[in-house]
């Protein structure tokens, strides 16, 4: 065997064998039998990986082809936005094959490697699954946690998007789970696992498979590049790639004590590829439309809610930051004549806020495709810029409206005209929705476009241009309501689950969201959206007690968050919770922190944790829920699970009540009594 040093990597070749390893992680190559290992300082491993690709008719496999070899030539340090770093390819030959090329990049410091498959052919081809990674244990491939418990393995479900009412979910074995982009397996009361997700969203719909097939073993881990099921919204299979080479989405491999930390490693390198578009103004504080009125939107309830704002909570300690304070219209802004329209956005103004509005760019919701394009004298029909599949035909509608093919030029210009007369009449905030219909596969007008994800980056990169400060001249905040959770980098923020308003059941639903999906806050996106915040009534349920009332304020506060107020204030109970909650310093300071709490559990399931906690100043915030609306429950925090050593003593302070006591030196719980749907958020120092 011969090793050497190559900067911070040391390389090892021998007969059948090329490693590298930066101290953290150890990459082997098997030249003989086509299969990669990884080995990582903390005893964790994944043996027998291979490469998979589909070409015609048949999956082929890395480990199948008779030539594994790993270049000279391709070994090369580098640095990049990860750092200084090594790369090399594991390359697979077989007659009559593409080549396939494993592409691993690893970094000095960071617990992961980035792996790409490139397929390459001396003729052109096209396929549509790719997979750089996959192992199946009656093929001798394991995922090993470097330990000898017995404790149950979960994996990490996340969605491709919010439609539905999707939940986010974590599966115990045995269990088969598709996940979208990314997935956790770990062990849920170590916390131990693996972390495997793409961290290039430029043109495939990713999914990693994972097959629990034993309580203490994984049968199956495949990551596939050229998704396309319900999950994805699509009804035709996934777009082709055609060349001479073909390139998978990047996949990062990392092994962690603690899957939360290899969450946010995720989410951070997600943002080293593409940052998450940036914003400097205050954490977006407002109102929104929907969840009060719905459909029965008019000029009286929008400007009522501006002159209460006003009155009543600006000077208070709601959105003291100035130009932070949001008044949006949602749907059916049609409702208002033009001449009320433009003096509610005065009106608003005149208040010292700022007025947001509401677009669906990728969706038609009318019935007839023949329906002419408005803006276009009749010049150009629906029927030219909708979706269409293999036979010329508009794809079926999705939650009730067509999908529009972002690629044709006449769908970006009917957005660029929409988009200017939003800028135009003065509004400063834009929430779109059904986003998802614009990431459909299906066949798109131009050409070069030839997947979904990549006609929904053109569209998306549009519209971002279109509302950048540098073209309006002033911020323009961008909101996404039901979309893809990738590509990101086109919006400020976005809802971490679909509707949400104000009983109990919906803090419970939004909450399984942020406990699997914290870590998009500040990485994919500038601030999660935990959907309007119902203090009271909204317009399509019963009022909520006080309890469900301010747990679901507590839950927005610790998304991290935009937090945009979902009542009607004509309402005189409505008014008096905002008046008495939303001017509490205290708290609000905490929801302008935008800071996402983190969930102390991981294994409720298709259910939301009820214990999460921050740091900060000093301490920690902890929030606790009881999602009971009938019983009270006495919850026993744990408080080495939320990241506080109690050695010393500690005191606790209650936000609401403003009331503190003291914990003993040496206490390692603490009991919180909750009684039906109530929730605290707590203070530790």
């Amino acid at each position: 065997m011969m090793t050497t040093d190559m900067g911070q990597f040391k390389l090892e070749q021998a007969s059948g064998i090329f490693a590298a390893d930066n101290g953290l992680l150890k990459v082997t190559a098997n030249t003989e039998n086509g299969t990669l290992a990884l080995t990582w300082k903390n005893g964790q491993t994944m043996t027998g990986l291979h490469a998979e690709a589909r070409v015609g008719g048949e999956v082929v496999r890395s480990s199948w082809y008779g030539s594994h070899a790993v270049p000279e030539s391709s070994v090369q340090t580098i640095k990049d936005g990860f750092g200084e770093g090594l790369r090399f390819s594991f390359e697979h030959e077989e007659p009559g094959k593409p080549v396939l090329k494993q592409r691993i990049r690893l970094y000095n410091h960071l617990p992961y490697a980035l792996i790409e498959l490139e397929a390459v052919n001396a003729q052109e081809w096209e396929t549509n699954e790719l997979a750089p990674l996959a192992v199946y244990l009656n093929d001798n491939g394991v995922l090993d946690f470097g330990d000898s418990s017995k404790e149950e393995i979960r994996s990490l479900f996340i969605p491709f998007d919010n439609d539905k009412w999707v939940r986010f979910s974590s599966y115990a074995n045995p269990a088969s789970v598709r996940s979208y982009e990314v997935t956790a397996i770990y062990r849920a009361e170590s916390r131990r696992g693996f972390v495997i997700g793409s961290v290039t969203h430029d043109t495939w719909k990713t999914a990693i498979d994972v097959e629990g097939t034993f309580s203490e073993a994984i049968g199956r881990l495949r990551v596939l590049a050229g998704a396309s099921d319900m999950q994805t919204r699509d009804t035709v299979p996934h777009g082709t790639l055609r060349g001479t080479s073909i390139v998978s989405s990047t996949i990062l491999v990392g092994a962690y004590d603690d899957y939360r930390e290899g969450m946010e490693a995720y989410g951070k390198a997600n943002a080293v590829v593409q940052p998450a578009l940036s914003w400097s103004g205050g954490v977006p504080m407002g109102w929104n439309s929907w969840s009060a009125v719905m459909a029965k939107l008019d000029y009286d309830v929008y400007t009522h809610t501006s002159d209460f704002f006003a009155k009543e909570l600006q000077g208070n300690g709601f959105a003291d930051q100035e130009g932070s304070l949001y008044v949006n219209f949602d749907a059916f802004s049609g409702n208002l004549k033009e001449e009320e329209l433009a003096d509610a956005v005065r009106r608003v103004k005149a208040n010292g806020q700022k007025p947001g509005t509401y677009y669906t760019p990728f969706a038609f919701w009318g019935n007839d495709p023949d329906t002419p394009v408005e803006g276009t004298d009749g010049a150009v029909l629906y029927r030219e810029i909708l979706l269409k599949d293999a036979a010329g035909k508009p794809l079926p509608k999705l939650d009730g409206a067509f999908p529009i093919d972002p690629s044709h030029p006449e769908a970006i210009a009917r957005i660029l005209r929409k988009l200017e007369e939003v800028t135009a009449d003065g509004f400063d905030y834009l929430k779109m929705d059904f986003l998802a219909h614009g990431a459909m596969e299906g066949v798109h007008y131009d050409p070069s476009i030839r997947t979904g994800i990549q006609a929904y980056n053109y569209g998306m990169a549009a519209i971002a241009e279109a509302l950048s400060p540098e073209r309006l001249g002033r911020p323009f905040l961008i909101n996404l309501s039901i979309a893809p959770l990738f590509p990101h980098g086109y919006a400020h923020s976005r809802r971490v689950s679909c509707d949400a308003f104000g009983m109990i059941s919906d803090t419970e639903y939004m909450l399984n969201a942020l406990t699997y999906g914290w870590w998009i806050s500040d990485n994919l996106y500038r601030f999660n959206d935990p959907d309007h915040i119902v203090l009271f009534k909204s317009c399509n349920q019963e009022s909520t007690s006080l309890h469900e009332g301010r747990s679901r304020l507590n839950s927005g506060i610790i998304a991290g968050t935009s937090l945009l107020l979902g009542d009607d204030y004509r309402m005189e109970e409505a008014a008096a919770r905002a008046k008495a909650w939303m001017t509490n310093r205290e708290v609000m300071a905490l929801a302008r922190r935008g800071e996402s709490f983190r969930p102390a559990e991981g294994r409720s399931g298709t259910g939301g944790e009820d214990l999460y906690s921050l740091a900060g100043d000093g301490g920690a915030w902890v929030a606790v829920f009881n999602f009971d609306a009938e019983s009270g429950k006495s919850k026993e925090i744990d408080l080495s699970r939320v990241g506080i050593d109690g050695s010393k003593g500690l005191t606790v302070r209650d936000l609401w009540s403003g009331e503190s006591f003291s914990l003993k030196p040496g206490s390692s719980k603490h009991t919180v009594e909750l009684e039906p749907a109530e929730s605290k958020l707590l203070y530790y120092i």
